[in-house]
């Protein structure tokens, strides 16, 4: 199968497999409010995001992989200037553009996914001219699969930077270059030399013209048209897109594309290619005593709250002085009920009193449990959108994935609002420069997936989907800021109907 984008499925089943695919996508994250976001630019950014929600659940659907649905939403992402990667990427304080794109996989099955699993993760940086970072970074990934990972220390790296790994693309994977221009838009330029104190003398179109007589011939996109006829200033999307999808064979992929932060320094590497701080995908099996004094099978199933939180709290105590230079500013809120000091963001944040805010798909209807010892397979793939620097000194997505793995009775959605939830692990790494600055805002989303390993006793966690006899992952998400630009399927508490989805705050537009 061959995308207009260049996309070649990695794998082309002969039947679809006993999984419901879905899709969870992030367009970035920040200080947003509906002033920044008048309702002619959210119906834009709602229309691209339900598109290349559908799209990429279209693709799954007709039997594609997990890592070629992710691929390809991004790559949608990518051409869209509203976005902050590819095409809508923001200028460094050079005046240049960097992007970054990272991808991982993970699989229910032990053997792991078909495609990529040797090296599991790959991410590019430093990338200036190629259309589709995501599809070198993709390229990266599969590198070893030919060879099963034995040909020589170079097919296994797993993070590769600039003009090398461009050049390589281009001749040996036939990626598509583009010339800088086309990676340059109007807003961002404006957005750069604002935030620089610049003068306006040396204009978008005077950047055009630097780069010769015919390279300010191409009018504005339609997007660029709207946010010049709107008169909006900054363009709301600023942080890193990403999808996260599980086909139906129970593979798991996620995907990220960036163009970092605006007037970063030129050189700078964030979290989006940073293995576990920006993007992270797993999968482990859990042998789980069933007790009489309590299944934890029954905790991750069952309980909308975990440990996790608490767990998180105790840590932050400890390593705030870590994080902060000192403790003196940083409190616990799990005594106040409060997060730490900070000046107000534009939206109303429910403070760690309120975790219900967090997202997750409701569980679909499940079969009995057995009695006895219960063996569980558990898959979790993650992507990262915000303050990248907060991301990266945490480690989030990473720990996310570690509170699920090694804290008991922890389910992904408990343990992404201890992290990027309110009052959670990002806001507090950000100590009283909390609402000073964009320091510790950001969000996360993610797909998880459990069920029995143990033929003899089959309780499936996120079990049959009535009527279709298909097993059913888990979307997830939170956020600790004024919005969060992400779309996912909804669905309903039978676990019977789903429906699109695109938001941006807590509550509807």
């Amino acid at each position: 199968m061959m995308a207009a984008t260049g996309i070649t499925t990695s794998e082309k089943p002969p039947r679809l497999g006993p999984y419901k695919p879905t899709v969870i996508l992030h367009g970035g994250a920040g200080v947003i409010t509906r002033d920044s976001l008048p309702p002619e630019l959210w119906s834009k950014y709602h229309a691209s995001l339900l598109n290349y929600l559908t799209s990429a659940r279209k693709l799954l659907d007709s039997g594609g992989s997990a890592l070629d649905a992710a691929c390809y939403a991004v790559t949608q992402f990518e051409d869209d200037p509203l976005f902050n990667c590819g095409r809508g990427s923001v200028f460094t304080e050079q005046g240049t553009i960097e992007m970054e794109a990272s991808v991982m996989v993970s699989s229910i099955e032990p053997a792991g996914p078909p495609v990529g699993a040797i090296k599991r993760a790959a991410a590019v940086s430093l990338i200036r001219n190629t259309r589709h970072p995501i599809l070198l970074a993709k390229e990266v990934l599969t590198a070893a699969d030919d060879d099963g990972g034995f040909g020589g220390i170079s097919s296994m790296h797993s993070h590769l930077s600039g003009s090398q790994v461009e050049e390589w693309g281009w001749n040996e994977k036939g990626l598509e270059k583009k010339p800088d221009r086309w990676f340059w838009t109007k807003k961002r330029w404006e957005e750069h030399r604002r935030g620089l104190q610049k003068s306006n003398a040396y204009t978008f179109e005077d950047l055009l013209a630097s780069q010769g007589p015919d390279s300010d011939s191409s009018p504005l996109s339609p997007d660029e048209e709207l946010l010049e006829r709107i008169g909006v200033s900054n363009i709301p999307s600023q942080g890193t897109v990403g999808a996260v999808c599980l086909d139906s064979w129970g593979n798991l992929a996620v995907a990220t594309s960036t163009g970092g932060l605006t007037n970063k320094k030129a050189g700078r590497i964030g979290d989006t290619p940073t293995i576990g701080a920006g993007f992270w995908a797993e999968s482990w099996t859990d042998d789980v005593p069933l007790s009489a004094e309590g299944r934890r099978y029954d905790a991750i199933r069952m309980r909308p709250h975990s440990l996790a939180l608490d767990h998180l709290w105790r840590l932050g105590s400890w390593f705030a002085p870590c994080l902060n230079g000192s403790g003196s500013d940083v409190e616990d809120s799990r005594w106040n009920d409060a997060p730490p000091a900070y000046t107000a963001i534009p939206t109303p944040t429910p403070t760690r009193a309120t975790p219900s805010q967090a997202y997750y798909s409701p569980l679909c209807p499940i079969m009995p449990v057995p009695s006895g010892d219960q063996t569980l397979r558990r898959a979790v793939a993650m992507s990262g959108t915000g303050n990248g620097d907060s991301f990266l000194r945490t480690d989030a997505v990473r720990t996310a994935a570690a509170m699920a793995r090694f804290s008991a009775s922890t389910s992904l959605a408990d343990a992404v609002t201890a992290v990027a939830g309110p009052g959670g692990l990002l806001q507090s790494s950000a100590g009283n420069r909390w609402g000073r600055t964009a320091e510790g805002l950001g969000g996360i989303i993610g797909v998880e997936l459990i069920e029995s390993a143990d033929t003899a006793n089959p309780g499936i966690l996120y079990g049959h989907t009535k009527g279709s006899g298909h097993k059913s992952g888990r979307a997830v998400f939170d956020f600790n800021c004024g919005g969060l630009f992400r779309a996912y399927y909804e669905i309903d508490e039978e676990g019977q109907k789903e429906k699109p989805v695109a938001m941006v705050f807590r509550d509807e537009y």
